[in-house]
């Protein structure tokens, strides 16, 4: 399942899927099968979709086969499109996928793809929500416990005298500013933090690991086991506090993909233009905008699918 499958291919397995269960006659399942097997392609695709149907008596409702059936073409679409975006992470995000759905997306305070929050603690230090973040807040007579769930928080710590330690932690270790403003971001496997003001203690996970002090206009990368060499801060680190994604000769493979942090739906780039390299300062909360100006910018076009959900940036002809 590791092999790449097209957005093309996929759709088109969503759509067979859909068909088969509305009524299907042996023309539509003799059609599939010539279908799946005129191209390598297809039948990656269609493998997909297999998998997923042995899964489908634990898909919600609204993905349920009784709903799919006979379905008006607008909700036909929607199953589609949510059934694409199930393909794409088949088998292996399965579970990750079951998870999400049961969380009421985890965190005492947390905010919606593309949205951006500013909350004051009771303590009067500030914490800023980057797009799809979640925090808990844990205050006790020992300390004050922020926990990054997900996402990405920039903190000011208060000044009020507060004999508490001021503390944000990750699955990946914990940091304690020392009077400071600092953008921490959680990542699949690392934690990153930007200091902006002050200093941060780096504490990792790993018992075995030792602690380390990042100053202002120093940044790092660490893991439960290791702390990276600190290095200059970027500025573009914080721009989206500003509403900004600021790219300074990026690839342009990732600076979409901080695009894609903001915008509900599929977001991709061509092999061919991926290493592409684009400056400029882009609206993060305008994610068609910031596409708009790439596209007239650069030599490269905007494919959509499904309504707009599945972009694709590809060479230009």
């Amino acid at each position: 399942m590791s092999a790449s499958v097209s957005p093309k291919a996929l759709e088109q397995a969503a759509e067979w899927l859909v068909r088969l269960q509305d009524g299907a006659t042996s023309a539509d399942r003799a059609a599939c099968e010539a279908w799946r097997s005129s191209d390598p392609q297809h039948a990656l695709a269609w493998e997909r979709a297999e998998r997923l149907l042995d899964k489908l008596g634990a898909v919600p409702p609204e993905l349920a086969m009784p709903v799919l059936n006979r379905a008006p073409d607008n909700a036909r679409r929607a199953a589609i499109t949510r059934i694409v975006t199930l393909l794409l992470t088949v088998p292996a995000g399965w579970a990750g996928w079951r998870y999400a759905q049961s969380q009421p997306w985890a965190g005492d305070l947390h905010t919606a793809v593309g949205e951006r929050r500013m909350v004051t603690l009771d303590d009067g230090t500030s914490v800023t929500l980057n797009t799809a973040s979640a925090i808990d807040v844990r205050f006790t007579d020992a300390e004050r416990l922020i926990v990054l769930r997900n996402g990405e928080i920039l903190v000011r710590s208060s000044h009020a005298p507060d004999a508490r330690p001021l503390r944000v932690r990750t699955g990946d270790g914990v940091m304690q500013p020392l009077g400071t403003l600092f953008n921490v971001r959680r990542h699949e496997c690392s934690t990153s933090v930007s200091v902006l003001e002050g200093a941060v203690r780096i504490t990792p996970a790993s018992a075995t690991s030792v602690a380390l002090v990042i100053d202002a206009g120093g940044q790092s990368r660490f893991n439960a086991r290791h702390i990276a060499p600190v290095r200059a801060a970027d500025p573009a680190r914080s721009a989206w506090t500003t509403g900004m994604l600021l790219a300074d000769q990026m690839r342009l493979d990732e600076l979409v993909a901080e695009i894609a942090r903001y915008r509900k739906g599929l977001l991709r780039v061509d092999p061919a233009v991926a290493a592409l390299r684009v400056s400029g300062a882009f609206p993060v909360a305008d994610s068609e905008r910031a596409l708009d100006m790439l596209v007239s910018t650069y030599p490269v076009d905007a494919v959509q699918r499904l309504r707009g959900y599945w972009i694709t940036l590809i060479p230009r002809d």
